[in-house]
């Protein structure tokens, strides 16, 4: 009788350890969960909004121009912000009269950026002549007049990438998955 206590003590320890050691694995290298503090990302994401975030994808690829990232803040590694992915390595940003303009070696006299993700009437604030070494990139928040980001503090480290918005859980009647829009 004792035996049989003990074995089913075993085997619910057993499982326990299991399920936790996939918890943490799964936490630590694929998906993890963020909670969105502000409103800098209005109107696509709002002060509360719960997502995951997929860590994943950019130990593969590149960020993509348009996709939303989580990352560290580069001038305090404890603070995490999230943000569009806008100017990618090696571009030029020209912010200028409201506008983003890219230059690149595949568009040497550059295009206005268009924007179908932000409400009509949003204008970028700023006026900011940036060029992205390897690595770098600018990203901004949708909610242009309030959003503290590369026009502030530079150009963003691919190193301080956490990883990409993929799904928003909460609230629930604004569950989605999110993916690069096209420009």
């Amino acid at each position: 009788m004792l035996r049989r206590f003990f074995a089913s003590v075993l085997d619910v320890l057993e499982v326990a350890v299991v399920a936790v050691a996939a918890v943490f694995l799964i936490r630590s290298f694929l998906i993890q969960p963020f909670l969105v503090s502000g409103e800098s990302m209005a109107p696509n994401f709002a002060d509360g909004d719960y997502l995951l975030i997929d860590e994943i994808t950019y130990r593969f690829r590149p960020p993509q121009r348009g996709e939303v990232a989580v990352f560290h803040y580069p001038n305090n590694e404890s603070t995490y912000f999230i943000k569009r992915i806008i100017g990618l390595p090696g571009e030029k940003i020209e912010i200028k009269d409201g506008s983003v303009k890219i230059v690149s070696q595949k568009n040497p006299e550059g295009f206005l950026l268009g924007e179908d993700y932000l409400p009509p009437n949003v204008k970028t604030a700023g006026d900011v002549r940036l060029t992205l070494a390897e690595n770098q990139y600018f990203v901004l928040g949708d909610n242009r007049l309030y959003s503290f980001d590369s026009r502030s503090w530079g150009s963003l480290s691919s190193k301080e990438i956490v990883g990409l918005v993929r799904l928003r859980l909460w609230p629930v009647a604004k569950v989605r998955a999110f993916t690069a829009p096209a420009y």
